[in-house]
């Protein structure tokens, strides 16, 4: 038994393809294959059942796989503890950035960061709320960016920073003459939201809460693009609220329909996240050192509420 093995049976386990995990692996589908089959003769069990698409673990291959994740978590934690003692800031990090903040926040600080590190290798990834929890606690990403607070034992938050609301509304709307909102003014059934599935909308959600009405709209729309929501707001088919770095890239005339809430302002907190564990910490700390940097001064710290992206009431 090796770690390597290891390595490619919880690569089969996450991607559950054996031609997908040998690429993701970086190694061809015959070696991976082959290396799987000599550990499952050496334990004279099965790990996989090869015979469902997509592969599925056996029972006991589940168990195999808890372990194994155990096993390599462990073997790493050997390679980081030699490279902290070194102070050497490098190798592979994988990072999951939800939907949401993948678009204004990377461009902020990649440049910066593969400057500063050249010898990190970031591999980057956009996900769900819902699957960053999955894959830091799998251990499948080492870090990820992402709105708080989530609440779970094994992932450890770092805010970055808050992130107020802020609304766009079209000219016909009986906010636009407003110059600043408030939370109360809003109605969920005039607002364009963003599809299932992103935590700004269940912020959106839980913001309006108490607003909520049951009246029929005259027509309901979800989209997955914030730039969808722009268009169509400027069309007149009601308001939208966005995040605060996605109004920055707004042309003059289109920032004239932004209102800034009244203070509190309702906020999102935007958090780095890591497994418990606490491996990689050199590259957690150098990849918030530089984020910080490029957002000190750029969005508001103080006077906000936050609103929780999981708050279910």
């Amino acid at each position: 038994m090796t770690i390597t093995q290891l390595k490619y049976v919880l690569s089969v386990a996450e991607h559950q393809n054996f031609t997908i995990a040998a690429e993701h692996s970086f190694v061809t589908q015959p070696t991976l294959s082959m290396q799987i089959q000599k550990l499952e003769d050496e334990l004279d069990a099965k790990i996989f059942n090869r015979s469902t698409k997509p592969i599925e673990l056996t029972e006991i291959g589940k168990k195999i796989v808890e372990q194994a994740k155990i096993i390599v978590d462990e073997s790493n934690r050997i390679t980081d503890i030699v490279h902290q003692q070194k102070g050497y800031i490098g190798g592979e990090f994988k990072l999951g950035i939800i939907p949401t903040i993948m678009p204004t926040l990377l461009p902020m600080f990649l440049n910066n960061f593969t400057k500063k590190y050249p010898k990190v290798t970031l591999i980057i990834e956009e996900l769900t709320t819902e699957e960053i929890i999955r894959k830091l606690t799998d251990g499948y990403i080492d870090a990820a960016i992402a709105a708080t607070p989530l609440e779970n034992e094994a992932i450890k938050e770092r805010p970055l920073y808050y992130e107020p609301f802020v609304g766009l509304i079209p000219r016909d709307h009986r906010l636009y003459s407003t110059k600043k909102i408030e939370v109360d003014d809003l109605e969920v059934d005039d607002i364009l939201l963003l599809e299932d599935g992103h935590c700004f909308k269940d912020s959106v959600l839980n913001l309006c809460r108490s607003y909520i009405n049951d009246s029929t709209r005259r027509f309901q729309l979800q989209s997955g693009s914030f730039d969808t929501l722009v268009k169509l707001t400027k069309e007149g088919l009601g308001m939208t609220l966005l995040p605060y770095l996605h109004t920055l890239d707004l042309n003059e005339n289109d920032a004239k329909h932004l209102r800034e809430f009244t203070t509190p302002q309702p906020a999102r907190e935007v958090s780095l996240l890591y497994h418990k564990s606490q491996l990689k910490m050199q590259l957690v700390e150098a990849l918030k050192t530089t984020i910080d940097g490029v957002v000190r001064g750029a969005i508001s710290f103080s006077d906000v509420k936050i609103i929780s992206p999981i708050q279910k009431k």
